[in-house]
Formats: structure tokens, sequence, C-alpha cells
């Protein structure tokens, strides 16, 4: 059973949590001025795998791995780059919260890759939540368009591109936890992150070659969008593996569900983005859903 935590470690996860949500937020700056979703990828990729590989050298951490692997971290580093690119696109395209809550469905993707691959039935709470966060996300996205007085039609219009992108980074996130908890659980965490960073980038950097090399902003506002969301990315994911397994508390805590939250926050004040009562009542009962998930007792 899992014990409880200490309240340093409790405001920690709820730090990495406003951290995360801002560097969505910024990403959007970054978006609005020209910065295109490969070249967001590939910054915050590469910066944080530095970081990573700074870590491991720094704790003398061994990266060799038996070739046995090497298949499988390519798959999950290719999933990764999926979700990281399905994220931000979808980031680029609606409001920041509606992006992370529609994102938040993971667990459930999680249990529906679970039960396909390895014949694992889902737990009796992640069965009795499904219904919980699909009408919780039903609100937060107003499907009816209600709230915004758009009717159904012209709500999806305006929307669904961006909802389709989050689910896809659920779904792939979703595949990535379940291939590692299956099949790379006995390599350490900060290799195992290493090789996935280092996939993404190259994923990143081959793409933005593609299509004649990366979007770099033209304004301050777009640099700022740009370089901030690579340090608040890098920050979190800093933080997550230097100061968190010292105050013994895991990396993927549910406290740290609480990101839209601060998403949604941060994005009214720079951003300007604002939603209903209705879609945040929606918001707080998916991001509620997700944590009583995430701290169940196993």
């Amino acid at each position: 059973m899992k014990s409880s935590i200490s309240l340093t470690a409790f405001f920690m996860l709820i730090l990495i949590a406003a951290v995360m949500g801002a560097n969505h937020v910024a990403a959007r700056f970054a978006f609005n001025d020209s910065v295109d979703v490969v070249t967001a990828v590939f910054f915050r990729s590469i910066v944080t795998a530095v970081i990573i590989f700074m870590l491991l050298l720094r704790r003398g951490i061994s990266m060799k791995v038996s070739k046995e692997y090497h298949v499988i971290f390519l798959i999950i580093g290719t999933l990764i780059a999926i979700q990281s690119y399905c994220i931000y696109s979808s980031v680029s395209l609606i409001p920041v919260v509606l992006a992370l809550l529609a994102f938040n469905t993971h667990p459930l993707w999680t249990a529906f890759w679970s039960r396909i691959l390895y014949q694992r039935k889902p737990e009796p709470l992640v069965l009795k939540s499904m219904p919980i966060i699909l009408f919780g996300l039903a609100l937060a996205l107003d499907v009816f368009g209600t709230a915004s007085g758009l009717g159904a039609a012209a709500q999806w219009q305006s929307i669904g591109k961006g909802v389709f992108y989050a689910l896809m980074a659920a779904a792939a996130f979703g595949l990535a936890l379940v291939l590692t908890e299956h099949k790379t659980i006995k390599i350490n965490a900060l290799v195992r992150t290493a090789y996935t960073l280092a996939i993404v980038t190259a994923l990143a950097t081959l793409l933005g070659v593609s299509q004649g090399g990366l979007s770099l902003p033209h304004s301050t506002n777009g640099w700022l969008g740009l370089v901030g969301l690579t340090v608040l990315y890098g920050t979190g994911f800093t933080m997550m593996f230097s100061l968190l397994p010292r105050l013994g508390v895991v990396g993927n805590s549910a406290i740290m569900n609480t990101e839209p939250i601060f998403a949604l926050i941060f994005a009214w004040i720079l951003l300007g983005q604002t939603i209903s009562i209705i879609q945040i009542v929606g918001a707080l009962i998916v991001v509620g859903t997700v944590i009583v998930i995430g701290l169940r007792k196993k």
C-alpha cells in the first residue's frame, strides 16, 4: 500500500504540476509567433536530454543496455515523439486547459492497451471512473456547444481537430506507459528517459529537416515562449528525477495531474483564455477522478 507523503513532497509535486502547466502556456506564445510544433518538440527534447545525460554522468550511471532493449526503446521513443507532437498540436489549436483535459484521459488508454496487449482486466476503480471522466470531459469540452452558444456542429468545427490531437497524444502515452511497465521496468528510470528523449530529438530533427528546417520566432514574445517552454519542461523533468526520489515520491504521482488546473489559471492570466463555469466544473471532475485513480492503493 502507498504511504502518505510529507508536506514538502506534496508541495514539490504541486510545483512540478504548475511548471508543466506553464510549459504548455509558454508553448502557445511560441505558436502564436510562427513557431511550429516540430521546432517546439526539438528544443524541449534536446535540452531536457542534455540535462538527463548530465544527471547520469553526475551519478555515474552507465547508459549501456543489452541489445534486446534497442527495439523496444525505439518503439517507446517513437510513441513519446507522437505524444509530444500531438499534445503541442492540440495546444496550438484549442485553449490550453481543454487540450490537457483531453490528454488526461490517458489512464483510460493505459487500461485499454493493457487489456488488448496483455489481457489484463482493468481494475474495478478504473472501470467505474471511465464514465465519470468522460462525463466531466464532455462538460469541459462543451460538446453540445451550449455554453459557447455555437451549437454542437459549430463547436466541434472549432475544437474537433485539437481534441483529436489531444486524444491521440493520450493514446500514444498510454501505450508507451504499458510497454515501459512490461518491457523496460528493470532499466534505470534515468536511462530509459535518456534513450527516449534521444529518439524524440532524432525524430524531431529528421522531420524538421524534411520540412526545410526549424521555424524560429519573429518577435520577443515568440522567443520568450520558445525559451520558456524549453526551460520549464527541462526544469520539471529535472525536479522529477533529482528531487522527488530523495523525498520518497514516485515521479508520476497522481498529484501532478493537477497540471490542467494550473494551465487554466496561467492561460487566463497570460493569454486571456477563458471557459465557462460549467466547463470549469467538468475540468474539476476530470482532474479529481484522475487523481483518485492515481492515489488508489495497490
